[in-house]
């Protein structure tokens, strides 16, 4: 079951840094350009980047992360996999 709740926590910190970089480009777009959208998209980046950070932190410092349950931790996993990708390609549009 460990192995399943160090996947998610491992999964999460590339989430993490990709997402400090996106919140940080889209902070500095917003104070040039002062736009709604930007301002929600550095709140997305910054919401989405605290969760990733608290579980983390939930899996660091208890050794648990949701469930006990091993189905929710492999629910968890691929969750994490789907949003890996997502910021994935998010970062690689927002840096171009």
């Amino acid at each position: 079951m460990a192995l399943w709740l160090l996947a998610a926590t491992g999964i999460s910190v590339p989430n993490a840094l990709m997402l400090a970089a996106l919140t940080a480009v889209w902070v500095r777009n917003y104070r040039i350009f002062g736009t709604p959208m930007t301002a929600g998209l550095a709140a997305f980046g910054a919401l989405l980047l605290a969760e990733n950070l608290v579980a983390v932190y939930f899996y660091l410092s208890t050794r648990m992360l949701y469930s006990g349950d091993p189905i929710a931790q492999r629910t968890v996993v691929v969750l994490r996999v789907l949003e890996l990708l997502a910021v994935g390609f998010l970062t690689y549009v927002t840096m171009q």
